[in-house]
């Protein structure tokens, strides 16, 4: 075998198209794998023009490169990606290296090319995934962010960031470092730790001051993962969301807070204390003033109540891990202490994994309180249950009188506060708000017997959110 059948051997092996062509195009050479790329025969090429197979919109392009190549005197070599048209008319692309080496014996140029579309359609697709984020991330208030796993490389950021963090793009792209200097001086700290716990792999929720332009005035509430790959992290991503107004509504509710507690509270106690004093000492005014002490007893419970909704709407909203079968026991056992002449009983498997809020242990003695205090028996019957199925449930039985429909809608989310209509208490406002910030749902039924069931469920342990907080 000759030396040039050899190499025509080894070449009809590679896996990449090898082809000579002529100054103008013309197929001189093709190896066998024109047929594994392109579905043609390697004889069938030869003869006819590369440029006739090349897509229309490449082959202006494709053309004026090749003749720029074979121009230039001292050496030279090009790469290029078109699409060049298969055996089956459909569109392969390739990519293409081309030297303008030749000699007589090759009778042409080498052009050796390789199917390229799988990386093609994948970089197209990416790139189609990152203008519809960018087109989206640009229409949200939210921060949507991402950094490579050590901080040092910025690789995402929304335009959001800057209203936001007081701090140009630009500038934590240059220094990604430079985040920090938008960070209250006294959050930095909480802040670094956090970036720690996230490059080794740990969830962050958290909020800090940002925004040194207006005085760090602004609070961000911050989500953010890591992305791990083959148990490492690669990447690290979040939002920042600005919680300011949710921070000035919470301290004007500290504000009434503290007003209702101190203030009213403590001149509802003078009134208490002087209606017990006239009942005792004014037998013509007890009765009046046994009214006066008894609604001033029921402000001062209100009082409390809502002392229990400040703290359940100001509070921590990250739900945790916790046993109802404990709560209930808890709840039971309080409610029992006040009331001992109620029979309250309490059917529960040894543990019952559920998430919630800290207060839920409040909303549930607020039910089973509720329960003994609205019926009209001597001894009040009331049975408490929790099941354990694909949610966590307390259910809350009792022979009492029926609860108002205006009452039992503001527990199961359907009522609307206002001027003319609106419940007679808060306790049932904190038992909606802390099982709704627990993931959980309420359901409230007349039973046909007399009396009321009312139904707790929350997620399971495993199965429950790690924040209900909506920011």
């Amino acid at each position: 075998m000759s030396r040039s059948a050899s190499l025509g051997v080894l070449l009809d092996h590679a896996q990449d198209k090898i082809a000579v062509i002529d100054a103008d195009g013309l197929f001189t050479y093709v190896n066998d794998a024109a047929q594994r790329m392109l579905g043609y025969d390697a004889a069938e090429l030869v003869g006819t023009n590369t440029f006739d197979y090349i897509h229309p919109d490449d082959v202006d392009t494709v053309r004026e490169r090749f003749t720029e190549a074979i121009s230039v005197e001292g050496y030279t070599a090009d790469s290029i990606e078109y699409r060049f048209r298969a055996a089956d008319d459909s569109w392969v692309w390739l990519e293409s290296r081309l030297s303008n080496v030749t000699d007589d014996a090759l009778d042409g140029y080498v052009v050796s090319s390789r199917a390229i579309t799988d990386r093609v359609t994948a970089e197209r697709e990416r790139q189609a995934v990152t203008t519809r984020l960018r087109e989206l991330s640009s229409a949200t208030s939210d921060v949507l962010w991402m950094f490579d796993a050590d901080w040092s490389e910025l690789l995402f950021v929304n335009p959001a960031y800057e209203s936001v963090f007081g701090q140009s793009i630009d500038t934590i792209d240059a220094d990604p470092a430079a985040f920090l200097d938008a960070v209250h001086p006294d959050d930095v700290p909480a802040v670094t730790e956090a970036m720690d716990c996230l490059s080794s792999g740990t969830a962050v929720d958290m909020e800090y001051r940002v925004n040194q332009a207006n005085d760090y005035k602004t609070w961000v509430w911050v989500q953010a993962e890591p992305i791990v790959q083959d148990d490492e992290v690669v990447r690290i991503t979040g939002f920042a969301r600005d919680i300011t107004d949710r921070r000035r509504r919470e301290r004007q509710l500290s504000v009434m807070d503290n007003l209702l507690r101190h203030n009213i509270r403590n001149d509802i106690g003078v009134i208490v204390g002087n209606a017990e004093l006239i009942e005792e000492t004014v037998p013509e005014a007890a009765d009046r003033a046994a009214v006066i002490r008894r609604t001033g007893t029921e402000l001062l419970n209100s009082a409390e109540k809502q002392r229990g909704v400040i703290e359940a709407l100001t509070g921590s909203t990250a739900v945790r891990p916790l046993d109802l079968t404990a709560v209930a026991e808890a709840a039971v056992a309080a409610v029992g202490d006040r009331y001992p002449d109620a029979r309250i009983s309490l059917s529960a498997p040894e543990s019952a994994p559920a998430c919630g809020l800290d207060e839920l242990e409040a909303a549930v003695v607020e039910l089973i309180e509720n329960a003994v205090t609205h019926n009209e028996a001597t001894q009040p019957t009331v049975d408490v249950t929790v099941s354990v199925d694909d949610a966590v449930t307390l259910t809350v039985d009792d022979d009492g009188i029926a609860i108002p429909r205006m009452e039992s809608s503001v527990l199961t989310g359907d009522h609307q506060m206002d001027a003319l209509y609106h419940s007679s208490g808060l306790g049932f406002w904190l038992v909606y708000w802390v099982v709704e910030l627990s993931g959980g749902s309420i359901t409230v039924k007349a039973k046909d017997a007399g009396g009321n069931r009312i139904q707790v469920t929350l997620p399971p342990g495993d199965d429950a959110p790690r924040s209900a907080d909506e920011g």
